[in-house]
């Protein structure tokens, strides 16, 4: 590790945070959502998710969701808070939040089930208000696409929202105050697996915006699934930034014991008000534990565990960054003097480049791969195919007259590869070298995503075949490396 900046010591785990922060300044509304069909068979919103024989057994003693009940079934009694439940789940369980925050099923088939009184009237929302303003504190901004990051809690059914304001915000983190001044933005409230390369130009412009009007940072809170995705396209829209970009997500809801959305969002405005570099980032827990929180450059990070705290890696690249105790640790081998890092103010004029081509698509090869799968494809008129081939680069060769038929139609056909570390090299083996031939481009060390990512926004910028060609092969934002970096060591390069 290297040079440290910051201010104070990150929070312990008990503060929580989770999805969408609110608005500091006046926004354009979000379209309005369609409201999807309730199931036959299911409740009301005060039944939600209940239906058949269980939604029977509520009805029947008076309940509804959000009610303090007493569960029995002879050996043992639980007592919590009656939640929601799927609509695809089946009608013999109902679920229970219990006091210490996490939810369990319980069997209906031999349980008494009880409405508790409330003992105390439920707990009011406290007021949301604002910390004086502190002019010596550096201006972040936070813009909310959704996700669990920035979330308030309901006291009575422990239902999780979204922040709606930098009030409440400060209410749900309160050591942001001592960190920067917020002013915050909803952009959107979708759920990762939805976004789009239209979502991702409407992030960049925003960032843009917020930049320009004086934010010292950027923070971008995102669902952890497609948060590489966007991290990829923020870190080519936007070209010569000034500041640090941080996206930040949060793999447990905040309504969870072991949430990391408040530690993992101080972290993140700790590093767009405070790290060196002008860099587009990723950042999340290094660790399973509360110690150390790691920022990975956008271009390199990938999600690699469904649900555990640490789920992001640096993959072919060292971190950029770690956040321990609120101060930044800038790892040695980024460091922000070395090639491909961009200092904090560096000069340049920030440029805006958003636009994404959405004709393009990630192929995986397999082993008995069908040649037609890219008859649609090239009859539809995509512009560009990222292959995502096997070890150094390969498909098999009964696709091979289909990939330069792709080629021949004017198609972009690049090759990343499937393997998570290493890079490709198509001059190894005969395979690789015909598919050279036919004019497919190497990915070299770039994730498929990225270069997926990387050849929408290339296709974006020009229709010219040789820019095209020169654009995508050069390290735009840290996405390529002569030699890459394996678990800590490097790798032979090509």
């Amino acid at each position: 590790m290297g040079s440290s900046q910051g201010p104070g010591a990150d929070p312990g785990a008990g503060t929580r945070a989770g999805a969408g922060a609110g608005a500091g300044q006046p926004i354009p509304p979000s379209p309005p959502q369609p409201q999807q069909p309730r199931r036959p068979g299911t409740g009301s919103d005060s039944e939600s998710g209940y239906r058949g024989k269980v939604l029977e057994l509520i009805r029947s003693k008076g309940l509804k969701v959000g009610d303090r009940v007493l569960v029995k079934d002879g050996r043992i009694e639980l007592s919590g808070v009656l939640m929601p439940r799927s609509e695809l789940e089946d009608d013999e369980h109902i679920v229970v939040k219990l006091p210490d925050g996490y939810n369990v099923g319980v069997s209906i088939g031999s349980i008494e089930i009880l409405r508790v009184p409330d003992q105390e009237p439920p707990r009011p929302q406290p007021e949301a208000s604002l910390p004086p303003p502190n002019p010596a504190l550096p201006q972040v901004a936070i813009i909310s696409t959704g996700g669990t990051i920035a979330s308030r809690v309901d006291y009575r059914t422990g239902a999780v929202s979204p922040a709606l304001s930098a009030a409440d915000l400060y209410q749900a983190v309160p050591e942001l105050g001592e960190v920067a001044s917020i002013r915050t933005e909803i952009l959107f409230s979708i759920l990762s697996e939805n976004m789009s390369p239209k979502h991702w130009s409407s992030i960049a412009e925003s960032v843009y915006k917020q930049i320009k009007a004086g934010a010292q940072g950027v923070v971008v809170t995102h669902g952890t699934d497609t948060m590489g995705y966007t991290a990829a396209a923020l870190s080519f829209a936007l070209r010569n930034l000034p500041v640090p970009v941080i996206l930040v997500g949060s793999q447990r809801s905040s309504d969870r014991p072991s949430s990391d959305a408040a530690l993992n969002l101080k972290g993140a405005v700790t590093a767009a008000a405070y790290a060196p570099f002008a860099e587009v980032g990723v950042l999340m827990h290094a660790s399973p534990s509360d110690d150390l929180l790691v920022i990975h450059r956008g271009t390199r990070a990938r999600k690699m565990h469904t649900s555990r705290r640490d789920a992001f890696r640096s993959v072919n690249s060292r971190p950029l960054a770690y956040v321990k105790d609120g101060r930044i640790e800038v790892a040695a081998a980024a460091g922000v003097d070395g090639p491909g890092c961009r200092p904090r103010g560096s000069p340049g004029e920030l440029e805006l480049k958003p636009h994404f081509d959405e004709d393009v698509v990630l192929i995986k090869s397999f082993p008995g791969m069908p040649p037609d799968i890219f008859d649609p494809i090239i009859h539809r008129g995509f512009r560009g195919i990222v292959l995502e081939g096997t070890g150094l680069g390969h498909v098999p060769d009964k696709v091979f007259h289909q990939v330069r038929r792709a080629v021949d139609s004017g198609l972009t056909v690049v090759m990343a590869s499937q393997c998570i570390n290493g890079r490709v090299n198509m001059n190894v083996y005969s395979t690789g070298r015909e598919l050279l031939g036919m004019g497919v481009i190497p990915a070299g060390d770039m994730l498929p995503e990225t270069a997926l990512v990387k050849l929408m926004w290339v296709l974006g910028q020009t229709e010219d075949h040789d820019k095209i060609r020169e654009l995508f092969t050069a390290n735009l934002a840290g996405e390529l490396s002569e030699r890459s970096e394996y678990d800590g060591g490097v790798a032979d390069g090509e």
